[in-house]
């Protein structure tokens, strides 16, 4: 009978080859249970200050983002109220007020104050054909929902429209 068919001698090998390796096993484990432990106390705070980092940079990114929407916002509301005053600007008996009129009434209803409107030439003397051209800026801090714009700051915001005069005077 060879050395491998006794079972007696199978199992005390087995068993002996159990205990080595949960021997080498709790050893292991409680050496990386004392490395994760010292590295734990090395990390303590780190979260604090990964946070201090980043919030900064969060912040800036995101009232950045509101400021540049804001402004995008409101040059589409001036191209807007633009096309209205050119296109009131263009009718027959239309005056410098009618234009100023429907052009406040826009921007009013979009609650934007502060804007300085030209027209040029003033909708009585336009000859038939002749382009009417409307425009308006306002400057970025009076319309900014923050209340001082760390971009765009001084920006002054402009919108233009020009349309042919439809008909005689």
């Amino acid at each position: 009978m060879r050395l491998s068919d006794d079972p007696r001698r199978s199992t005390a090998t087995s068993n002996a080859q159990n205990a080595r390796f949960t021997e080498c096993l709790t050893t292991r484990t409680g050496k990386v249970k004392q490395m994760f432990k010292s590295s734990r106390k090395n990390r303590r705070g780190a979260a604090v200050v990964e946070f201090a980092m980043v919030v900064p940079v969060f912040v800036l990114l995101v009232f950045g983002m509101i400021e540049f929407g804001r402004a995008v916002m409101v040059k589409q509301v001036l191209v807007n109220a633009t096309r209205e005053g050119a296109r009131q600007a263009v009718l027959d008996g239309s005056t410098m007020a009618d234009v100023q009129a429907r052009i406040d009434e826009y921007l009013s209803a979009s609650s934007i104050n502060g804007a300085t409107t030209t027209v040029t030439p003033a909708p009585q003397a336009a000859g038939f054909g002749e382009p009417v051209a409307v425009t308006i800026s306002v400057p970025f801090e009076d319309v900014s929902w923050l209340t001082m714009p760390l971009y765009l700051g001084g920006t002054t915001l402009t919108a233009s429209s020009v349309m042919r005069r439809e008909t005689s005077k």
